[in-house]
C-alpha cells in the first residue's frame, strides 16, 4: 500500500486532470494525476488517483479536501486501498444457455 496515493471520487465528469493537479497542490507537491476512464467510450469514470509527494501531505489533502466542494460535487478523498484480487471473469456470448427451449424452433 501506497500511503501518499489517495483515491478521489465522485468527480465531476468534465473535470481534467490540470484541474485536480493545480488544486491538490494546495496541499503539498502532486507526483501524479491520473483520472480513470472508461474504456468503451473514453469518458471520465467520475474518480481518479492522485499521488503526493509525501504521506504527510496526502493526510494533509484528505484533511482538506475530503466531503469538501469541488466543481458543484463533494469529494471523497481518501488513502487508496489496494487494488482487490477478482476472480477471472468468463467472457463472450452464451447464446440461449439457461433460456427455456421451445418445442417448435429446430436449432
Amino acid at each position: 500500500m501506497n500511503p501518499s496515493r489517495l483515491f478521489v471520487g465522485n468527480l465531476a465528469y468534465t473535470t481534467l486532470e490540470n484541474d485536480l493537479q493545480d488544486h491538490f497542490s494546495q496541499a503539498g507537491v502532486v507526483a501524479s494525476v491520473n483520472i480513470m476512464l472508461d474504456k468503451f467510450t473514453g469518458k471520465s469514470r467520475g474518480f481518479a488517483f492522485v499521488e503526493m509527494s509525501t504521506a504527510e501531505e496526502a493526510n494533509k489533502a484528505v484533511e482538506m479536501f475530503h466531503n469538501k466542494d469541488f466543481q458543484g460535487r463533494n469529494l471523497t478523498v481518501n488513502i487508496a486501498r489496494p487494488k482487490e484480487e477478482r476472480a477471472p471473469r468468463s467472457g463472450g456470448y452464451h447464446g440461449d444457455r439457461g433460456a427455456p427451449r421451445d418445442e417448435n424452433r429446430s436449432y
